[in-house]
Order: C-alpha cells, then structure tokens, then sequence
C-alpha cells in the first residue's frame, strides 16, 4: 500500500465556502477523500488541512502554529514511511500583513521542498514524490475578507507560474488547481463541493500517473 500526505489550508481541510473554520465538506467530499476513493484500496491518503497555515510565515494574529514549516517535519515523521508528498499552500501567505510577493511565496514552497528532501521520509529512508499544486487564483470579490487580503487576488493570479519555476527547479511534480476548478463566489477563495471533486479526481490522475517502480 502507498501513502499520500496531502498538506495544506482550510481548501484541503475542506472549509465551506462562505462559512467558518468549524464548517467542513464531509471526509469523501473534500478532495483528499475524493482523491483517494479514485486510487482505491491499494492507497492511504492521509489529510493534514489547517485553516490559515501559510508556508513559512508565523502569523502575529491566528498563532505561529499557522507556519507550516514549523509542523510540516514532525508531520512527516509520524506518518513515514511516505511516497507522495502533496503541498498545496500560498493562499494565506497574501494576507496583506505578511505583504508578500508571488515569487516570496513561493520561496516558501521551496523551503517545504528543501525540508522534505533533506528528511527523506520515503520508504527505504529516500526522498518521496513531491506534488507542488498552486491553488486556484482568488476571485476579486472577496466579501468581508477584501481588508484581510486587500490585494491579493491579483498576486494570486501569478502564484501558478511561480510555483511552477520552484517545481522546475528542485526537479519535483507541479500542478496548477485553476486548469480543474476555481474559487467559490461565496467568499471568494474557497473551494465549492463541485471544485473538491475535480480537483480531489484530477490529483488522484496525477498522483497514479507517476512513473512508479514495481
């Protein structure tokens, strides 16, 4: 059986567009779920969403167990050995007081990559199967989030290809969520049930097309 850490915001904890951290799609409607019942029994999927989480950034205001980085290596200790890594961060990195740029973010993508490589949580102590996925842009109506995130969905807009140069780069897998879905109008920046499911069906195809060795 193959193991797959899926670690992110409140898009993969699986928030309901317009309502609060508390309020969730059920565990085979969020995309980790829909991911996993299209792999079927011979994978675990396991789901490590946090509303907030940025990539490297403490945050002053919701604590600095939002950073991602600080949680990210005991994550993958107590759930190695891992074959696929899923990261799919950079959306909470744009709130206005961290006054980011997209190529900062997605530094702190390459940081996430950097830590995992270097503990090597794979079977056999390798390093696993890195899926960078850029989450879909923001929408520009951003309902009572528009103070929180005041311009950030044009930054949003060019997280994908940022992104994409990090993958490149550090010789890791990329996928970009806006060919699939898109934010919900509800708030703005989460992701419908219809959104979970494209993106939970289209990972599943990304994660199983790996070139895996018998």
């Amino acid at each position: 059986m193959r193991t797959v850490l899926c670690f992110g915001d409140s898009n993969t904890h699986g928030q309901i567009p317009g309502r609060g951290p508390l309020d969730r799609f059920g565990r085979d409607v969020r995309w980790p779920g829909v991911m996993a019942g299209a792999l079927g029994p011979g994978w675990y999927v396991i789901e490590e969403g946090l509303s907030g989480r940025t990539t490297v950034r403490d945050d002053p205001i919701e604590g600095n167990h939002k950073n991602g980085r600080r949680y990210l290596t005991p994550c993958l200790q107590s759930h190695s050995p891992i074959d696929v890594v899923i990261l799919m961060l950079g959306t909470n990195d744009l709130k206005r007081r961290f006054f980011q740029t997209a190529p900062e973010v997605a530094m702190g993508i390459g940081c996430l990559i950097y830590d995992i490589k270097e503990l090597s949580p794979g079977p056999g102590g390798h390093v696993p199967e890195i899926l960078v996925v850029a989450p879909p842009p923001m929408l520009d109506d951003l309902h009572e989030w528009s103070g929180v995130f005041e311009g950030a969905p044009e930054t949003s807009r060019r997280l994908a290809l940022e992104f994409e140069i990090q993958a490149d780069s550090k010789e890791v897998h990329f996928f970009d969520a806006a060919s699939v879905c898109a934010c919900d109008p509800a708030d703005g920046f989460h992701l419908s049930e219809k959104a979970h499911r494209d993106l939970g069906l289209a990972l599943a195809a990304e994660v199983a097309g790996i070139g895996w060795a018998d």
